[in-house]
């Protein structure tokens, strides 16, 4: 004999309309974050070769993504900068002209009610591509990084970012950002911390979109190893102790057990970051005929937020709004 919880399930799956209501996951574009890449001095849009669908873009572009994101229903955009030059000490990431902070005023000047978070590293604006300032012996010295970091947030809070994330992985940078924006009057500047983000081989595409790849050596000395799930929530609750407001987890796909044990463990929200690694290797899969590109879409954004997570940043944040 059939067995009859079988025969229960068909039955809620039958329609579309049974399926729907019987949803456990909702996923809607309000759920969502975009990343874009801004380039000082660049007119228009410059595709990205490694990410098919994205591009850089320059200011003239920002008002209209601002308006095209408001329309969709997607609530925040998270901001890296490509600056006009580099130096030794990232100096464009907090300078008060820099290009993050000018796209950020442009930005609340064109939508005022758009969520703007700023990308809070160095990697993107050293003329090494590391985090954070070297020692001669050419390792980050993550004390005297500490600093610049809190500097860089502070200067993208002054520009009107709603939301600093620190992306950089140095040891005690929360604290330093809290503290550095609670003495500017800056106290109302939300903060979510990329806690436990992984060393990763899928952060490829985005170093190419960012220009950051480290000149030598690797980002391992600081970021998390992957075969580790306990040291990645105990960054998660050393970031919530030092102020920390919500946290994130990158990347995400390869991370779903982690996405659901920071879930499982902390009260605030989680965010997690579906990289470029991952959107580059689904639209290669597409190009080629492998996938259905919309269900796949679907279908990865779905499980990151049945993982736990509250808000999913993604390149595929556009694409999959417009279809829904």
């Amino acid at each position: 004999m059939e067995n009859p919880d079988f025969r229960r399930h068909r039955r809620l799956r039958r329609t579309a309309g049974i399926r729907s209501l019987v949803r456990e996951t909702e996923l809607t574009p309000g759920h969502l974050v975009y990343p874009v890449f801004v380039q000082a001095g660049l007119s228009g849009r410059a595709p990205i070769a490694a990410m098919p669908g994205q591009d850089r873009l320059g200011l003239d572009q920002l008002a209209a993504e601002a308006r095209e994101l408001t329309a969709l229903g997607i609530p925040g955009i998270l901001l890296f900068g490509l600056p006009a030059a580099k130096d030794a000490r990232g100096t464009g990431a907090y300078a008060r002209d820099g290009i993050v902070q000018q796209a950020t005023r442009v930005l609340k000047d064109a939508a005022p009610e758009l969520v703007v978070i700023g990308d809070v590293c160095l990697c993107e604006y050293t003329d090494h591509g590391h985090c954070g300032l070297l020692t001669p012996a050419g390792e980050v010295d993550n004390d005297s990084t500490l600093p610049l970091i809190a500097e860089t947030a502070v200067s993208l809070a002054e520009a009107g970012c709603d939301i600093v994330a620190p992306s950089d992985m140095m040891d005690g940078r929360v604290r330093a950002i809290r503290q550095s924006l609670d003495s500017a009057g800056l106290s109302g500047t939300a903060l979510l911390s990329y806690a436990a983000k992984y060393a990763s081989a899928f952060y490829g595409p985005f170093r190419e979109a960012a220009e950051s790849a480290p000149a030598f050596g690797d980002r391992r000395g600081y970021q998390v190893d992957p075969a580790n799930a306990r040291m990645a929530l105990d960054e998660v609750l050393t970031d919530l102790a030092e102020g920390a407001d919500m946290v994130m987890v990158k990347p995400a796909l390869p991370y779903l057990d982690i996405i659901r044990q920071v879930r499982d463990l902390v009260d605030v929200p989680v965010a997690a970051y579906n990289v470029s690694g991952e959107y580059s290797m689904l639209k290669a899969a597409a190009a080629n005929g492998w996938i259905d590109e919309a269900r796949a879409i679907d279908e990865t954004l779905t499980s990151i937020r049945r993982a736990g997570a509250d808000i999913v940043i993604t390149y595929h944040a556009k694409e999959w709004a417009r279809s829904r």
